[in-house]
C-alpha cells in the first residue's frame, strides 16, 4: 500500500474501536480521558469522516485538520439543532440530554463510516511527507506549556516572570524564523502559528479560574438556560432585553457548548475557557493557509504574526465566544471560496455547511461576510470581470439563509438589532464634522487622542507604522511596485476591506456598532499581508538586490516592538499603566480590572451564586453598580437597578455590593464614581451575606 494511505477496513475498525473507548470513558466517567478523547472525537473525527465521504483526498495535512475541525464543529451545531427540534416535535421533553445526544451522534458517525467503507477504496490520509523533528519544533511545543504554567504561577504567587519570558521567546522565534530558513525551516511555519496562537490565548484565559471579559457572562447565561432545560428554544423566555434574544439565536453559545458540556462532563465555564480558545487558535492557521495561496510562506507567516500580535486576538476575543467560533467559519469560507482544486459539488457542500455555521454563530460576522462577498461580486461585474470563485448562487443562498434565521428566531431580535444599528448610524450623520462622533478608538487610531505617557506614545507609534505599511503595500500593489500578483478575486476583497476601513473612519457612529477594535481585527483577515508587502515596497527603494533581506529587517524592527507593546510587556517592565491582565493584574487599578475587564474572583463568584440561590431576583429590585459583571452568569446583568448616592431605595429589594465596592470603596455608575461610604442607607438595612469581598443587604 502506498505511503500515506490507509486500508478502508482498518479505518472502519479504528472508528468502532474509538467509539467503544469513548463509550467506556463516558459510562464510567473516567476523568481527563473522557474530556481529552471526547474532545478529539467530537471536534475532529466526524469532520474527517465527512471529508472521506466527499472523497476530498487532495487536501494537505493542514487543510485536512482545518476542514475536519470546521466540519465537525459545524455539524455539532446543525445536528444538535435537528435533535432538538425533532425531539420536541415527537414529544421528547429533553432532547439535549446525554443519552439522546450520544445515541444520535454515535449512530450518525458509525453510519457515515460504513458509507465510507462501502463507497471508497483505500483512503489517502495526507499528501505531505511528515516534517522531520528539529530543535525548533521542541521549542515551539514548549511554548503552550510555558503559557499555562506561567498563568498558574501568576495566580498562585503573583509572579509574571514566566509569562514575560514566554513573550521574549515568541519574539526571538519570530525574528529567527524570518531571517534564517536554515535554522527555521519553512515547514515549521504552520506549527509556529498554531503554538504562538495557543500560547497567547491561554496565557490570558487561564489568568482567572472564572469567566471574565466582554459578553461572556451573558453568553454563559443563555448556555446555562439551554443546558438546564436540556432543550433550546428559539423564543427566549427572558425577553426583557433584546441582547439576550440576540445571544439566544446563536447556536455557538447555546447548543454547541451544551453538547460539549454534557458529553464531556465539563462545567460550562471551562468549556468556554479551554475548548473555545483551542478551536479559535486554528483561525490564524486558516488565515496562513489562505494567504499562502496568494503569497509565499514567509510573507504569510509574518502576516499571521501581525494578526496574532494585535491584542484584540488574545484579550477582547476571549470574552466573545460566539465570535471566536464565527471567525473559524469566516476563515474556512474564504478557504473554500479560493480553493482552485475542489470540485464544484464539494465546494458548494462545504460552502453551505460553513455558511449555516457562520450564520448561527455570530450575526455581525455573517453580515460582514455577506457584504464583502456581494460588494466584490458587484464590483467585478461592473468591471466586466466574471468572478471565478464567488457565484450568484452562493450569495443568494447565504442571504436567504441568514435573514430566514435572524427573522424567525428569538422574536427577530437579531434582525431588529440590525435595523436599530442602521438607524443609529443614520442619526449620527448630523455630526459628520465632529471628530468625537467616530468614537475614542478611531481617534486613537488616527493619532488624535493624547497618550497618557511617553511609553504609550511610543507604542502607538509602532501601531501607526504597521497601519502605514498596510497602506503603502496596498498602493504598491495598485501601482505594481512589487512583483506580487494577487488573484483578482482576493484583491477585490482587499479593495472592499480598504473601502470599509475608510467608511469606519469617515461615517459617524459606524465604528461604534461593533467596536472599532473588533472591526480592525476582522479587516486584518484581508489586510495583514499588505503590511509585509509595504515593507518590501520600502526595501525596494533602498536596494533591489537585497530587497527581501532589508524588508525582513524592517519588519523585525517594527513588529517585535509592536508585539511587545501590544502584549503589555513594555508597560509592565516600565511600570506604567498597563492593560494586560495576565502581566499586570496584581498592580492594576481596581476600576479598570473589575469594570473594564469584567474580572471575576472567588468572592464575586460565590457572592453572585448565593444571591441567585437564595433570592427571587426576577421579582425584586436588585441594586448593583457597573462592576458587578458576575451577575450576568445568572441573567441579572442587563436589568438591575443601579446604585445611587442620591436616591432613596424603595422596599422589596436587594443591595449587592461587589468587590470593588467593599474592598476598593468605589461605586461605579455609567456616568460617574462615588465612595461606598456615601451609601448612607446601608446602615439602616439588614446584611444577610458577607464573604469578605461581597456583601448583600435586604430592604425590608
Amino acid at each position: 500500500m502506498p505511503k500515506g494511505w490507509i486500508n478502508r477496513r482498518s479505518f472502519l475498525i479504528f472508528i468502532m474501536f474509538l467509539q467503544l473507548i469513548v463509550h467506556v470513558t463516558v459510562f464510567f466517567d473516567v476523568q481527563i480521558a473522557r474530556q481529552v478523547l471526547g474532545f478529539f472525537y467530537l471536534t475532529f473525527l466526524q469532520g474527517l469522516i465527512i471529508l472521506k465521504l466527499l472523497k476530498l483526498n487532495d487536501l494537505d495535512v493542514l487543510e485536512t485538520i482545518l476542514f475536519s475541525v470546521g466540519l465537525s464543529v459545524a455539524l455539532l451545531m446543525i445536528i444538535g439543532l435537528l435533535i432538538n427540534d425533532f425531539g420536541l416535535l415527537f414529544g421528547v421533553s429533553q432532547p439535549l440530554s446525554p443519552v439522546h445526544l450520544i445515541i444520535v451522534l454515535n449512530s450518525l458517525i458509525l453510519a457515515c463510516s460504513v458509507l465510507v467503507y462501502l463507497k471508497s477504496e483505500n483512503m489517502k490520509i495526507s499528501s505531505n511527507e511528515p516534517t522531520k523533528m528539529v530543535s525548533f519544533s521542541l521549542l515551539l511545543l514548549f511554548l503552550p506549556i510555558l503559557s499555562i504554567v506561567g498563568a498558574m504561577y501568576v495566580n498562585a504567587y503573583e509572579n509574571n516572570l514566566l509569562l514575560l519570558f514566554m513573550i521574549v521567546v515568541i519574539s526571538l522565534i519570530f525574528v529567527v524564523s524570518i531571517l534564517s530558513t536554515k535554522l527555521f525551516p519553512l515547514k515549521l511555519y504552520p506549527l509556529a502559528v498554531l503554538m504562538i496562537a495557543f500560547s497567547l490565548l491561554f496565557h490570558a484565559t487561564l489568568i482567572s479560574s472564572y469567566l471574565y471579559m466582554g459578553d461572556i457572562h451573558m453568553e454563559y447565561f443563555v448556555f446555562k438556560s439551554t443546558k438546564e432545560n436540556a432543550y433550546w428554544s428559539s423564543f427566549f423566555i427572558y425577553s426583557r432585553d433584546i441582547t439576550y434574544g440576540r445571544l439566544n439565536s446563536m447556536l455557538s453559545v447555546t447548543i454547541l457548548p451544551t453538547i460539549y458540556s454534557v458529553i464531556l462532563n465539563m462545567d460550562g465555564s471551562w468549556v468556554f475557557k479551554l475548548l473555545y480558545p483551542s478551536i479559535f487558535s486554528l483561525v490564524p492557521l486558516a488565515l496562513y493557509k489562505l494567504w499562502r495561496k496568494e503569497i509565499e510562506a514567509r510573507k504569510a507567516f509574518i502576516a499571521a504574526f501581525l494578526f496574532m500580535a494585535y491584542n484584540v486576538f488574545y484579550t477582547e476575543m476571549l470574552g466573545l465566544n460566539r465570535q471566536m467560533i464565527g471567525e473559524l467559519f469566516f476563515a474556512l469560507l474564504l478557504l473554500v471560496i479560493f480553493d482552485k482544486n475542489m470540485k464544484s459539488f464539494n465546494k458548494m457542500m462545504c460552502f453551505m455547511i460553513f455558511s449555516i455555521a457562520l450564520i448561527t454563530s455570530h450575526y455581525s460576522l455573517a453580515e460582514i461576510f455577506l457584504f464583502f462577498m456581494s460588494a466584490s461580486f458587484i464590483l467585478l461585474t461592473i468591471l466586466k470581470h466574471q468572478s471565478r470563485n464567488v457565484t450568484a448562487n452562493m450569495i443568494i443562498f447565504f442571504f436567504v439563509s441568514m435573514f430566514a434565521w435572524y427573522i424567525y428566531t428569538s422574536s427577530s431580535a437579531v434582525f431588529e438589532s440590525f435595523l436599530t444599528f442602521g438607524d443609529y448610524v443614520l442619526r449620527q450623520l448630523g455630526d459628520f464634522f465632529n471628530p468625537a462622533s467616530r468614537g475614542p478608538y478611531v481617534l486613537r487610531g488616527l493619532g488624535l487622542e493624547a497618550p497618557p505617557s511617553i511609553w504609550n506614545a511610543i507604542g502607538r507609534a509602532f501601531a501607526y507604522i504597521t497601519e502605514a505599511l498596510i497602506a503603502i503595500g496596498f498602493v504598491g500593489i495598485l501601482l505594481k511596485r512589487v512583483k506580487i500578483s494577487l488573484s483578482r478575486d482576493y484583491f477585490m476583497l482587499c479593495v472592499v476591506a480598504m473601502a470599509f476601513l475608510t467608511a469606519l473612519i469617515l461615517v459617524p457612529g459606524m465604528a461604534n456598532t461593533l467596536n472599532m477594535t473588533r472591526f480592525y481585527h476582522i479587516l486584518l483577515f484581508f489586510l495583514a499581508p499588505f503590511c509585509v508587502i509595504g515593507a518590501e515596497v520600502i526595501a525596494d527603494l533602498v536596494s533591489k538586490r537585497k530587497r527581501e533581506l532589508y524588508a525582513s529587517i524592517l519588519l523585525s524592527v517594527v513588529l517585535v516592538p509592536y508585539f511587545l507593546f501590544q502584549t503589555g510587556f513594555v508597560y509592565e517592565v516600565t511600570r506604567v499603566q498597563s492593560w494586560s491582565v495576565p502581566l499586570s493584574k496584581y498592580r492594576m487599578d481596581g476600576l479598570v480590572l473589575f469594570r473594564s475587564f469584567a474580572y471575576v474572583n472567588g468572592w464575586k463568584y460565590y457572592g453572585a451564586s448565593w444571591l441567585f440561590r437564595n433570592v427571587d431576583v426576577l421579582n425584586v429590585n436588585v441594586y448593583v453598580d457597573t462592576s458587578s459583571h458576575e451577575l450576568g452568569d445568572h441573567g441579572l446583568l442587563r436589568y438591575p437597578k443601579v446604585l445611587s448616592n442620591t436616591t432613596k431605595l424603595p422596599p422589596n429589594g436587594v443591595v449587592y455590593l461587589s468587590y470593588l465596592n467593599t474592598i476598593e470603596g468605589i461605586v461605579a455608575t455609567s456616568t460617574y464614581l462615588f465612595n461606598s461610604s456615601e451609601l448612607s442607607y446601608i446602615n439602616e438595612i439588614t446584611k444577610v451575606y458577607d464573604n469578605g469581598g461581597v456583601q448583600i443587604f435586604i430592604l425590608d
